[in-house]
This record gives structure tokens, sequence and C-alpha cells, in this order.
């Protein structure tokens, strides 16, 4: 059963691991320009596995060390998983153990996948979900000690490299804006978030805008449910 699950995962898999490889293999690349080994490319991608905060995270270990930077940093960067973990408690009750790494493997890629997608006839749902999980985050392992590998070796320009991660988010947000039968909670987002920029500015924007985002969608929940 387990075996069938994964192998039924894979293809549904295929497009975040093309997405995973190259931009792994960027925050490789970063990382060992700045005289870190493959191990903490490994170590970083397997137990915090948090994407653009990993990019954040290499410039917070080159510079002074600041416990409060970091945490405001990291919330900033990280508070729309607190999102992601709350609307998913529902799919994943029935995971037992494999529960809490359901929740903490919730990339933007893989929340996306999640929830767009259901187990084929005869697939147990629960593997099936668990092994789309799992195989993204191996994707984001693989490429990221590539890149730190060949980084260590090989003399790479990374100017613009960073922007691969906001690249991948703009074709998230293209992607979903094609499927969506609503195109409310894009429109939510949009303007709620570029008032919050304007208003409290780029540097603490996020969480004003995460906040005000979550209490619009509830404010607007029937009109978006139609």
């Amino acid at each position: 059963m387990k075996r069938k699950a994964l192998w039924a995962a894979v293809p549904y898999t295929v497009p975040v691991m093309l997405g995973y490889l190259f931009l792994g293999a960027a925050f490789g690349v970063l990382i060992a320009e700045n005289g870190f080994s493959v191990l903490w490319a490994f170590l970083m991608s397997t137990f915090i596995y948090a994407g653009s905060m990993q990019f954040a995270a290499i410039s917070l270990m080159t510079s002074a060390f600041s416990p409060v930077s970091a945490f405001l940093l990291t919330l900033m960067v990280n508070a729309r998983h607190l999102f992601y973990g709350l609307s998913m408690l529902k799919p994943f009750e029935r995971m037992g153990k494999r529960k809490p790494y359901m929740i903490f493997s919730l990339t933007d890629e893989t929340y996306s996948l999640l929830c767009g997608v259901s187990a084929p006839q005869g697939i147990d749902p629960d593997w099936f979900l668990f092994f789309i999980s799992l195989l993204d985050q191996l994707y984001w392992i693989i490429g990221s000690c590539i890149g730190a590998a060949a980084g260590s070796f090989l003399a790479f320009d990374s100017t613009g490299i960073d922007f691969a991660m906001t690249a991948l988010f703009l074709v998230i947000f293209v992607e979903q804006w094609e499927k969506a039968n609503s195109r409310i909670p894009a429109l939510l987002g949009l303007g709620i978030t570029l008032v919050s920029l304007i208003v409290v500015g780029s540097d603490r924007f996020l969480l004003f805008s995460m906040a005000g985002i979550l209490a619009a969608l509830l404010l607007f929940r029937k009109e978006i449910s139609k």
C-alpha cells in the first residue's frame, strides 16, 4: 500500500522537483560562497526547510548575532506558514504520528499541491499526501547539496540568484489565479499587501499584510464561498 502511494505521488511532484532542484542549487551555491560546507546545506534543508528563510538565514549567519532581529525576521518571513498549518488541520487529523511532519513540511509549493490534488482510486489518501510532502523535501535537499558541492569547487557569479525564490512565488500566484473559482482572495491579498507596504514600509509590511489578509478573508468568507 505504501509503495503504491509513493509511485502514485511521484508524477504530481515532478513540477516541484524541477523548481526545487534549481532553487535548492541556488541556495547551495550561496551558502558555499559564504564559506559553509555541503553539510550545512544538508542540515539546513533537512531541519529548517523553509525556502526563502534559508536564503535569509545566510545573512544572519554571516553578520553579528542579534536574537531579536533573527526572531523578527523569521516571524515575518514565515508568518504565512501559521495559516497553512491551521487550514490543513482537518486534512491531517487522521495522519497520526505523521501529522507533525506534515505540518513541518508545508512549504508554499507543497501546500499548493496538497490543496489541489486527490489520491487516485485505490490509493490510501493519507500516505499519498505524506509522500508528496516527503518527495518535495528530498528534491530540495538534493538540489541544495548539489549546489553547495558545485559552489565549493566552481566559481559562480551569484548576483541576482536569490531572486529565483521570488520568481517561483510569481509562478505559483499566476497558476492559482488561473485555476481559482474566485479572484476575491487574490485581489484582497494584493490590495492589502500594497497598502501595508506603503503605510509601514518594506521592513515591517509582511506581518501587517498577513494579519490584514486573514481578517479580510474571514470578513468576506461568505462571498468567497459563493
